[in-house]
């Protein structure tokens, strides 16, 4: 099947393949994740799946190979919160080609008035979202470092944040911080690795549907407001997310480093989401303090 061939969900257009090398990709079970997945298995990558539930995972390699027959797709049950798990699927990485890719994508949100959030809450969110991407990092750049040396001609590590990390969204503060500190996490492992030929670039999606953005597409009050606050006034889609993680990891990008770009239909521009119709609805006066 040729990488270019439109039918392939995010075909992609690069002159570059990717052969022989091996992308870890967490939280690829599902959702941008597993579109990302795909993408770069339609350019000959070596695809290892990582997340918590072995079901997700199992069913996300049949959907890659079911849009990539020949794709070679291995699955790792993982929690990103564990540190020896986390150590394990970037071994297991390594041991299928060149470990030259990272997708850090694992993460979740949830939604409470600041005043009742709660720690565990508040510890969870930031746990995952950005703990998780520190350690899955913090595992892979020994690998990524060691294919720069064998001749590898990119290495490059990309974190999925999110339009809540430039644009507030009220009633969503642990996800909105943790997005905002992955941003650092990025800019500081490209500041200090650099110098190795590690590359790392973040992509804040907007609002895509998936998994997790269920609550946010189903109710109308909140989606109508996305929509009213984006220039191309349309979310996007899971494959708009992998194109450009795509090129982000591939040598067609290999002049850019320490970065994040907006992929978002423009909501960067204005303001986040009106999450207070509902949040009242639910909360009553108690929605504030």
């Amino acid at each position: 099947m040729s990488s270019a061939d439109p039918s392939t969900p995010a075909a992609s257009t690069a002159t570059h393949r990717l052969d022989g090398q091996v992308a870890l990709v967490t939280g690829g079970g599902s959702g941008i994740g597993l579109a990302c997945a795909r993408a770069l298995a339609a350019d000959g990558a070596t695809v290892v799946l990582a997340g918590r539930s072995a079901e997700r995972l199992s069913s996300g390699r049949h959907e890659v190979l079911a849009a990539v027959p020949d794709a070679e797709v291995v699955t790792s049950t993982c929690d990103v919160t564990d540190e020896d798990a986390v150590a394990a699927t970037c071994a297991t990485a390594t041991e299928h080609g060149t470990f030259t890719m990272v997708v850090a994508n694992a993460g979740f949100g949830s939604a409470a008035p600041l005043h009742l959030t709660t720690l565990d809450e508040w510890n969870s969110v930031l746990a995952t979202n950005l703990t998780g991407a520190f350690l899955t990092i913090k595992h892979s750049v020994g690998p990524l470092a060691a294919a720069v040396r064998s001749g590898a001609p990119s290495t490059s590590i990309v974190a999925i944040s999110s339009i809540a990390g430039a644009v507030t969204h009220r009633y969503m503060t642990p996800y909105d911080v943790s997005k905002a500190g992955l941003e650092m996490l990025i800019r500081q492992t490209a500041d200090e690795l650099g110098h190795v030929g590690i590359r790392a670039n973040a992509v804040r999606p907007g609002l895509v549907p998936t998994d997790a953005s269920q609550t946010l597409m189903n109710t109308p009050e909140i989606h109508d407001d996305y929509l009213e606050q984006m220039p191309l006034g349309r979310v996007g889609d899971a494959d708009d997310i992998a194109r450009l993680v795509r090129f982000l990891l591939g040598p067609e990008s290999n002049w850019i480093t320490g970065t994040c770009i907006s992929a978002d239909g423009g909501h960067h521009l204005r303001r986040g989401p009106n999450l207070d119709p509902v949040m009242r609805a639910v909360l009553g006066d108690q929605a504030s303090p």
